[in-house]
């Protein structure tokens, strides 16, 4: 079955405002809660449907990609739709505090994953081309070593909250609804701390220099992103920890232009050496190679030097070198240099002389042989 239009299901025309889209979800989540609709088992799909329009078209970057491609443009960017009411809840909490008058997110104290870091690592040209392994300091919140995570002194234990006896979660009612909310007197931690560590002040964290050594692939390049799964903030509640992103700037180079995988330099030649041919020393991320230069060669030709590019990431395959040739034209001759240019020129003349009585010859000829 396919799914419906999302500003069909907001009931907003496409060229609603944020403020608008948010007011019609608000809306249509005061309609189909499903405290308010125990006996309508629609209630409930319509619930979560209006949720999944609202996480869309109330995002601007997935509204962009959902106007231009529709359903194909947000399947692939890790949204598949809500699984349950409390995962509702805990993304909107904000919406739905405005409209029942209380926070209705889930369970707080449940086991949550560490947030992700990003760290931007600066290169040279050869290292990106190379690959190199670098050491970097990073600070990131891990567990309090002191208690444990615990947030505890040592020697004490957190108490279960007699509010909501450890849950986190506390039900309210107002009017139709019952719903769940964070508990006031532990904010959600389903415990109390009532003689804090010294060390980390009762939050269970600390933040610590981590050293760690990453290590750069040949070939990256530039804003490349590499991932470092688990090296991100320490999980809460027992959650996995996050993972750390490095983002690569790669300082440019003095003698290579970058073109994908391959390599791009400039060489310049005298008019003589592009006219009569001429063995040159190229450089390559390695050592030189002699690349020989055909007589006639024109300025702005490319030569290309295969495999002495840059790697291919995951293949043993490499780019090109490509060389562009520049001829330069003398600017300023001595008398001896400009009488052989001459008498250069006037071979020259002469040969088209030559052709042309040539050319006329064979016409009359043919003409007369008529």
């Amino acid at each position: 079955m396919s799914k419906r239009d999302y500003y069909e299901i907001l009931e907003v025309e496409r060229t609603a405002t944020k403020d608008e889209i948010k007011t019609a979800y608000r809306k249509l989540a005061f309609k189909y809660h499903p405290d308010r609709n125990q006996d309508d088992p629609d209630a409930e799909s319509k619930f979560k449907e209006a949720a999944e329009a609202y996480e869309i078209l109330g995002n601007d970057e997935k509204r962009q990609a959902y106007d231009r491609f529709g359903h194909d443009g947000v399947n692939g960017n890790g949204f598949s739709g809500f699984s349950s009411n409390e995962d509702i809840f805990g993304a909107f909490s904000d919406i739905f505090g405005e409209v029942f008058g209380f926070s209705s997110a889930g369970r707080s104290n449940r086991p949550r994953a560490g947030s992700d870091l990003r760290y931007n690592l600066e290169i040279s040209f050869r290292d990106a081309a190379k690959g190199t392994e670098v050491g970097i300091k990073i600070p990131v919140e891990t567990s309090c070593e002191t208690c444990g995570g615990s947030g505890a002194a040592p020697g004490s234990t957190p108490e279960t909250c007699p509010q909501c006896g450890g849950s986190g979660t506390v039900q309210q009612s107002q009017g139709f609804f019952r719903i769940s909310a964070t508990c006031p007197q532990c904010r959600g931690a389903g415990k109390l701390i009532t003689d804090p560590c010294d060390t980390c002040m009762g939050r269970g964290s600390v933040i610590k220099d981590k050293d760690l050594n990453v290590r750069i692939p040949a070939g990256v390049d530039n804003n490349s992103r590499l991932r470092l799964r688990g090296e991100g903030e320490a999980g809460v509640n027992g959650g996995p920890p996050g993972d750390l992103y490095v983002v690569i700037r790669v300082i440019p180079d003095d003698t290579f232009e970058r073109q994908g995988q391959n390599l791009i330099i400039s060489r310049e030649i005298s008019m003589v050496e592009a006219a009569l041919g001429h063995r040159l020393e190229v450089p390559t991320l390695d050592e030189p190679v002699n690349l020989d230069i055909p007589s006639g060669t024109q300025s702005g030709e490319v030569f290309r030097l295969r495999g002495l590019g840059l790697p291919h990431l995951g293949s043993s395959q490499n780019g090109d070198l490509l060389v562009e040739i520049r001829v330069k034209t003398p600017s300023k001759l001595n008398s001896r240099q400009e009488e052989i240019l001459r008498e250069f020129a006037e071979i020259e003349a002469g040969k088209l002389k030559n052709r042309a009585k040539g050319f006329f010859k064979k016409a009359k000829d043919k003409v007369m042989g008529e």
